[in-house]
């Protein structure tokens, strides 16, 4: 039964490939014109694998293994394949089929709303999204009295409300004065040589040396350009990445590169005989958002990293840097200043962007907010956060993609990897002293192999608890990012 077991999640997988695939394009140039029809595609290949994680020969199998002996792998598998069947078998399937279909208009929604910052063109498919998400936590059950704590377990399995409160409370104490002091502290680097004009071959360039550094197999992956960047990995030998390029501020795609090359290099550092499984891919949407903030971040943004690097942009973009001196470009590229746009927003205050979401989104499903008062909420609690107020929908609660796509709960991991990333590099550095010797020297294989001894490999078969206990000494705590911060930030100011 374990064979046929392992045969019919394979099956599972090569559907949810397909997808993969038919996702990627979609967000990588298919043409407007045929998106209508590739929705419906979407639509049928989802109906089909939907049926697949909802049989009765499914449920048969899944019986009969009940009380078998299995070894480690194959029982974590059996773990994760039966939590999703018996979710998914609480879902109709019409439902699941025109959920599936209005998620893919609904993306499409979303782009033409953002090009044209046009909130009320999103508006309709908003609406239908959020519906049908209250709906199905109803089918899943309210977990620990919070219907948002259902969303965030799918995301963050164990992960609470309160949990995030604490978390995020105690992350703000340390971060809302920096703000304040840095606000105020008169000196302030110069940033101008940042927004100078950097030819899109150029980055283009430049992000494909950099991603061969950080160890990033092209031979296993591609890079290609997107409207939001992302990373999506379709098998252990196909993980893609995305980047966005802006000629006027080149840091979108090179930090874009970088952070999404963190997630690129967990998936491609998977152990093989996980290959197929819906094991071979991130425990935990904080757990790969910590890898690609530790690379963006801890790596991306070590002085030591640009002392070795800095000539790959001069040589790209001569005109913008070929006279800049490499200090004021490290004081340039680490300035903190409040903004509007989450992905292009400092260290110090990006976690408050994360924040603001979490804040929204759980007034959607554990309070009444509605889906017509988001533009305004987003913007108060913008100025209230950050003192900036969003001058139009594109720069404000159509930022990101998100939503579009129903995932609601996936907001806070981007502030829970962001404390994990604090966490290894913590850990790390006890085993690896030499860390930034090792970004001087471009040599940063050491760092890519702790973290496939201590994360990658295992890919979904811990839960992140397990790895951050097991990988550190230690639960998950606030206190590693909010040293990380103060110590980083007092300096660069002279605070």
């Amino acid at each position: 039964m374990k064979e046929t077991f392992i045969d019919y999640v394979k099956k599972m997988q090569n559907y949810s490939e397909a997808l993969s695939v038919i996702y990627w394009d979609m967000r990588t140039g298919a043409p407007r014109k045929g998106l209508p029809q590739r929705a419906e595609v979407i639509g049928t290949l989802s109906a089909e694998l939907f049926a697949l994680q909802t049989s009765e020969e499914l449920g048969k199998i899944l019986d009969q293994l009940e009380n078998e002996e299995l070894n480690f792998v194959t029982h974590r598998l059996f773990e994760e394949v039966k939590k999703h069947y018996n979710e998914s078998k609480k879902i109709p399937a019409n439902e699941f089929k025109a959920y599936t279909i209005l998620k893919a208009k609904s993306e499409a929604a979303w782009e033409e709303a953002k090009e044209k910052s046009d909130y009320q063109i999103f508006l309709p498919y908003l609406k239908e999204v959020i519906n049908y998400q209250k709906k199905f936590v109803q089918y899943w059950g309210i977990k620990n009295g919070s219907a948002y704590n259902t969303l965030l377990d799918k995301y963050e399995p164990d992960m609470t409300t309160n949990m995030l409160d604490q978390l995020f409370g105690e992350l703000k104490t340390t971060i809302v004065p920096l703000v304040k002091a840095i606000q105020a502290s008169p000196n302030k680097p110069d940033t101008s040589m940042l927004f100078e004009h950097f030819p899109k071959a150029g980055q283009h360039a430049a992000s494909l040396e950099l991603l061969e550094q950080l160890g990033y197999d092209f031979e296993a992956g591609r890079l290609d350009e997107t409207v939001h960047p992302f990373m999506i990995g379709l098998n252990s030998g196909d993980i893609r990445v995305t980047t966005k390029y802006s000629e006027s501020d080149f840091r979108s795609a090179i930090f874009g590169t970088i952070h999404e090359c963190g997630h690129a290099l967990y998936e491609q550092n998977i152990d093989p005989q996980l290959n197929g499984l819906p094991l071979s891919t991130g425990t935990s949407m904080g757990i790969h958002e910590s890898q690609s903030l530790f690379y963006e971040n801890f790596v991306g943004r070590n002085e030591n990293f640009w002392k070795h690097n800095f000539s790959i942009l001069q040589k790209h973009s001569p005109a913008q840097f070929g006279q800049v001196e490499i200090e004021d470009f490290l004081k340039a590229i680490n300035f903190s200043e409040p903004s509007f746009i989450r992905i292009e927003a400092d260290e110090l205050t990006y976690p408050l962007h994360i924040m603001i979401r979490y804040e929204i989104e759980r007034e959607i499903f554990n309070g009444d907010l509605q889906a017509e008062d988001l533009p305004r909420v987003w913007n108060d609690k913008y100025e209230e956060y950050l003192g900036i107020r969003p001058e139009n929908d594109a720069q404000g609660v159509l930022q990101d993609m998100h939503w579009s796509d129903g995932s609601f709960g996936y907001f806070p991991s981007y502030a829970l990897g962001f404390m994990y990333a604090a966490q290894w590099k913590h850990a790390m550095d006890k085993d690896i002293p030499n860390f930034d010797e090792l970004c001087a020297r471009g040599e940063l294989a050491p760092i890519l192999q702790w973290l496939t001894e201590k994360v990658h490999q295992y890919g979904a078969l811990k839960k992140p608890n397990e790895l951050i206990l097991e990988g550190t000494g230690e639960p998950l705590s606030a206190k590693y990012l909010a040293d990380y911060l103060h110590q980083k930030y007092t300096k660069l100011y002279q605070l």
